[in-house]
This record gives C-alpha cells, structure tokens and sequence, in this order.
C-alpha cells in the first residue's frame, strides 16, 4: 500500500461537496407546516454525516477565528446531549436539522474555498 492510498483512508471518505450542497439546499428549502417529522428524522442523519466530515477536513480552524467559531458551534450542536430525541416536538427537530444543514453549508463554502480552483 502507497503512503497516498493510507493518507486517504485515514482521512476518510472525499469530501462531495455537491451531495453536501444538494442536501442541505433540500433541508433549507424544507417547510415546517409542510414537513412532517419522519421526514426530519430521515433527512438529520446524512445531515450529521456530511457536517462530521467537514469537521474531519483541515479548514483552518486553529489559524482563523471565524473557522474556529464554526466548529466550536457544530460540535456544540452535534453533542448527544443537543440532539433532539423522539419525544422532542417536531418544531424542535426541524430547527436542529436546519441548524446542521446551515453550519454544513458555512464549512462547505470555507471547503470550497480553502480546496482552490476547480472545487465549488
């Protein structure tokens, strides 16, 4: 195995930035009085995993501030402690889904940004 293909795998999976952007568009555009819970609840975990993987990737946090503000609040919102539960109403579930699509979007554009050309 080449040092290039270990780097990777311990870096885990390529960041897709158009899957990440497509998700997140699709749970922004999201209604609360149109949107039922279920469809929350199925839209949340790829939510998390997308903003999982940009905490993964090298964005700069411990030299910009404003870097190191976004992460602080994802991880914040993605302690199990914050993380709505099946008793928690549906507005609340909504938001927190919003929360961590927005938050994805704000690193994916730091992403995209700090990756260079060819990378939108």
């Amino acid at each position: 195995m080449s040092e290039t293909s270990n780097a990777s795998s311990i870096d885990g999976p390529a960041i897709d930035d158009e899957l990440i952007r497509d998700s997140t568009d699709s749970a922004l555009a999201m209604q609360l009085g149109t949107t039922t819970r279920g469809e929350i609840d199925a839209r949340t975990p790829a939510l998390i995993g997308h903003l999982e993987r940009l905490l993964v990737a090298d964005l700069g946090a411990d030299s910009d501030d404003v870097v190191e503000e976004l992460y602080r609040r994802a991880y914040k919102l993605l302690d199990l402690r914050h993380r709505p539960t099946p008793d928690t109403p549906a507005f609340t579930a909504y938001f927190f889904m919003r929360d961590v699509a927005g938050l994805a979007r704000r690193l994916l554009w730091v992403y995209s940004q700090r990756s260079g050309p060819g990378v939108s």
